[in-house]
């Protein structure tokens, strides 16, 4: 398996590249585990683009890609948005 990118330089940004490591979904959200955080993170069913960046994210933990990860906040443990690293 390839090293995953990003991790320590993007600590404190809201945009991250990260590699999914878990992806498990609940009614109301997903919980997404990356290799480059101890930290789980939410997806709300309620987000407007909720299929399209689970895909995506269904996608990293099945072939190791980077996925673009936008949070609520820096440091937060929200997505906002998730897309396929181009």
């Amino acid at each position: 398996m390839s090293k995953p990118k990003g991790g320590a330089a993007d600590i404190g940004r809201c945009d991250r590249r990260l590699t999914v490591a878990r992806v498990h979904e609940q009614p109301d959200h997903a919980s997404v585990k990356f290799f480059e955080s101890a930290r789980v993170y939410r997806m709300a069913r309620t987000n407007s683009d909720y299929a399209r960046a689970l895909r995506d994210l269904h996608a990293s933990a099945a072939n190791g890609t980077v996925v673009r990860v936008r949070l609520v906040e820096a440091n937060g443990g929200v997505i906002e948005s998730a897309a396929a690293d181009e």
